[in-house]
């Protein structure tokens, strides 16, 4: 068994693991009982699980735990609280951007590591760094209104 220290949403967690090769969503979900990255595919191929990792976006069915050490992770719920959402959050709310919840995670993930790289998107910057995540409720637009009204810094 391995021991593995990961910087998740700001604090040190320690947690052991029977394979180093174990997926970080699994870390993430089973060990730490954080349910904001959710289980897609599996493959990496629909954002649901998406985690910010050192500042990107990234697919943490995808990336081993042990790749994980030393890196700064933040999953949806270091991203804000109910009390002081993040603006990407507040702004998914206010523009009633998520049905079923599928891939909300993923789709608030990768915007907010878009919006820390690029504080003032164009659209098309914006559908293109949402394309890898799946949406089958069809709430796409949406989404792109909530990312643009993020990017204004609009809470309400």
């Amino acid at each position: 068994m391995a021991r593995f220290t990961l910087n998740v949403n700001g604090r040190a967690q320690t947690l052991d693991a029977d394979d180093p090769q174990m997926p970080l969503l699994y870390a993430l979900r089973d060990n730490l009982e954080l349910h904001g990255p959710k289980f897609g595919c599996g493959l990496g191929q629909c954002g649901a699980c998406t985690v910010i990792v050192d500042g990107n976006a990234m697919r943490s069915c995808q990336m081993p735990v042990a790749q994980a050490q030393g890196k700064k992770i933040t999953t949806l719920e270091g991203l804000g609280s109910p009390e002081n959402l993040h603006v990407v959050q507040a702004a998914f709310i206010a523009e009633q951007a998520a049905q079923c919840g599928y891939c909300t995670n993923g789709m608030i993930m990768t915007a907010a590591a878009l919006l820390a790289k690029t504080p003032r998107p164009n659209e098309s910057q914006i559908r293109d760094a949402l394309a890898g995540n799946l949406c089958r409720c069809g709430t796409h637009v949406r989404v792109i209104r909530a990312v643009q009204r993020a990017a204004q810094g609009s809470r309400t």
